[in-house]
């Protein structure tokens, strides 16, 4: 008697071998030179590199790169593959994230082979990442450079200004340019008496000494004493006593 049973457990565990290999042999062709099987007892294992589309592999700071590593189990691809992730460059501290993200993906697309579509949604993850990445430094430079014009802005702000303030700093300011010296001195002199001028002019007393020095004669003008006569001049003491 035929034991179908068996029969068609074995026919499964061929048709997902079959499938497998199936799948190797396209991912090898389009991975070419990149993709490295490791192992193939009991289930392929094998990894693939994954970059974001600005990877500079020379420039390692440009740019992330990984290599995704893949291990068939029995029934792949009804049951997702195991998956990791090694080699990372440029978001070790989010590596998790993008595990879990492929894992869900895998969970996704069970009953398909999906190994393509797991290294095309690494890809894009890394460059989505970098985008952000990009874009918030970006953001971070532009609110860095808006501090800096606030600070500059907050220096030339100063100190509100008053009438007190303002005479306060006009007093200082002339001070410090001699404006408010000179001023006095010529405020002192303006106060000055004839006599105060006279003796601290001393060109008053040179130009003096030098008429006399030079011995002319003063002219005077008769006129002016011809009806001296004619006045009345007594003696001061004399009214008084009248």
């Amino acid at each position: 008697m035929i034991n179908y049973k068996v029969i068609l457990l074995v026919n499964e565990k061929m048709d997902y071998k079959e499938e497998q290999q199936n799948e190797i042999d396209a991912l090898d062709s389009i991975y070419c030179g990149e993709m490295i099987i490791s192992g193939s007892d009991p289930y392929y294992q094998f990894e693939i590199p994954v970059k974001s589309d600005e990877f500079d592999s020379v420039q390692h700071d440009i740019g992330l790169s990984c290599c995704l590593k893949f291990e068939y189990v029995e029934k792949y691809p009804d049951d997702p593959p195991i998956v990791e992730i090694e080699d990372v460059v440029g978001f070790e501290e989010q590596e998790d994230e993008l595990k879990e993200y492929l894992i869900q993906q895998a969970q996704d697309n069970v009953g398909m082979v999906m190994i393509f579509t797991l290294v095309s949604a690494a890809q894009e993850w890394m460059n989505n990442y970098s985008d952000s990445e990009k874009q918030r430094k970006i953001d971070d430079d532009d609110k860095r450079r808006e501090k800096e014009m606030e600070a500059e802005l907050k220096r030339f702000e100063g100190t509100k200004v008053t009438v007190e303030s303002f005479l306060r700093w006009k007093f200082n300011f002339e001070e410090d340019m001699g404006v408010l010296k000179k001023r006095n001195e010529e405020e002192k002199n303006k106060k000055l008496t004839g006599r105060e001028l006279f003796m601290t002019d001393k060109s008053l007393n040179e130009s003096d000494l030098k008429f006399l020095e030079e011995g002319d004669s003063v002219k005077v003008d008769e006129s002016l004493f011809e009806e001296i006569d004619d006045l009345d001049i007594g003696d001061a003491g004399s009214s008084d006593d009248s």
